[in-house]
């Protein structure tokens, strides 16, 4: 008997027969002798919605009021998993966050989980009962509802894989693996039939829509291998697991692109020590998060700060800024019009020439380069949106990933 944690996205429990197909899968994993635990996300687009009517009454929703109506849309699909599960003859428990034990710090919308209390897991799934347990959420010591952020299903389902002392984690998804490039985009992208932690962190935190970043992280730090796959095929999917010797041969693994980027540029501040750290530290006490960011050389006392935040934060990190820049001086100017795209492997650790590939492809392509950003394995650079789908074309034919 092997103890299972398997998670479903949202497309995959879209609609009550998409439910169903979901149960049918579970009672044919439970049949085979195993326990299962299953974490569920809300159904396709119940978030966004509940999400639009918030702001339909108010422009900038209290993060706490937003957490207490989002999690319903997992309490719902929990619910009817389990209900669904009853009527094949499968017996089932729905728990939410905060029945499963999953306590949280108290950072509305994208909270940390800070630890699970699996007893009463361990008690169904002694009983024979399949879990079914709401992502995305959890309760802090006070007793509220936190919410993990977008994708926290995938962190929700990881961490009790971790918790449960899972032999297997699945995470089901509409696509069956992890591609060389999106798919949609680039045609000839490839399906990967593994890849390490490291290289799967940096495409999920660039862009790819198939990981919630931390969910990986999580991962990578108790060792916890998981299989991303389709829940509309039986087709193996890819195993994310610990890098070893070969993966190093594969120079570039993966190219990613982000379109929910823009570009914060606050121009002429004070050119002096303390400014550069007054001014990220006003957009980390908003929990802002920051990406690439380059100061050019100051002149005549003032310099020029650019970096990147998410869109969806923009006017956030504006209003963060406001007190600091009556202090130091300069303005701000925001640039929604860009994306981020970036190639990733491991092998550019041993390797070298990946820039030069990379910058001639998107010369030849017409693309111009706007901010560069590197680590031991990937490189990123911040380029027009309406040129981010011909980038993401031309690195991966530079890099012959069509072959792999």
């Amino acid at each position: 008997m092997a103890r299972i944690v398997q998670k479903y996205g949202g497309t995959s429990v879209g609609d009550v027969e998409r439910i169903k197909n979901v149960a049918n899968r579970i009672k044919a994993v439970r049949e085979a002798g195993n326990e299962v635990v299953v974490v569920v996300s809300a159904r396709s687009g119940v978030t966004n919605e509940l999400i639009a009517r918030a702001k339909s009454l108010h422009p900038s929703p209290p993060d706490r009021e937003l957490d207490q109506l989002v999690s319903i849309g997992e309490q719902e699909t929990i619910a009817l998993t389990a209900i669904a599960l009853d009527a094949i003859g499968v017996l089932a428990k729905s728990y939410t966050g905060a029945q499963a034990g999953i306590t949280t710090d108290k950072v509305y919308t994208k909270a940390k989980i800070t630890g699970i209390d699996g007893k009463s897991i361990e008690k169904d799934l002694q009983a024979g009962k399949v879990v079914i347990v709401a992502g995305f959420q959890g309760i802090d010591d006070e007793g509220q509802v936190t919410t993990l952020g977008r994708g926290g299903s995938d962190l929700t389902a990881i961490a009790l894989a971790a918790a449960i002392k899972a032999d297997k984690c699945e995470i089901y998804t509409d696509v069956d693996g992890v591609y060389t490039a999106d798919p949609r985009v680039v045609k000839d992208a490839k399906k990967l039939q593994e890849i390490s932690y490291d290289e799967m962190l940096e495409l999920a935190s660039l862009g790819s829509k198939v990981m919630q970043t931390r969910s990986v992280e999580f991962a990578a730090k108790y060792n916890v291998i998981f299989e991303v796959r389709s829940s509309f095929n039986t087709n193996p999917g890819t195993i994310v697991k610990q890098e070893v010797a070969y993966m190093e041969k594969v120079v570039v693994r993966g190219v990613a692109v982000d379109k929910d980027q823009a570009k914060v540029v606050v121009s002429r501040i004070a050119d002096k020590p303390g400014t550069a750290a007054a001014v990220f530290r006003a957009l980390a006490e908003a929990n802002i998060n920051v990406d690439m960011i380059v100061q050019n050389v100051g002149h005549d006392g003032v310099a020029n700060l650019t970096f990147t935040v998410p869109q969806s934060e923009t006017l956030k990190a504006e209003k963060a800024l406001a007190p600091v820049l009556k202090a130091v001086g300069g303005t701000v100017t925001l640039d929604d019009k860009i994306a981020k795209l970036s190639v990733v492997g491991v092998g550019m650790r041993t390797h070298s020439g990946v820039a030069s590939t990379l910058f001639t492809a998107l010369a030849d392509a017409g693309i111009n380069l706007e901010l560069i950003s590197t680590s031991e394995i990937k490189i990123s650079v911040v380029i027009a949106k309406d040129k981010a789908d011909d980038a993401a074309r031309a690195a991966h034919k530079a890099f012959a990933l069509e072959k792999l």
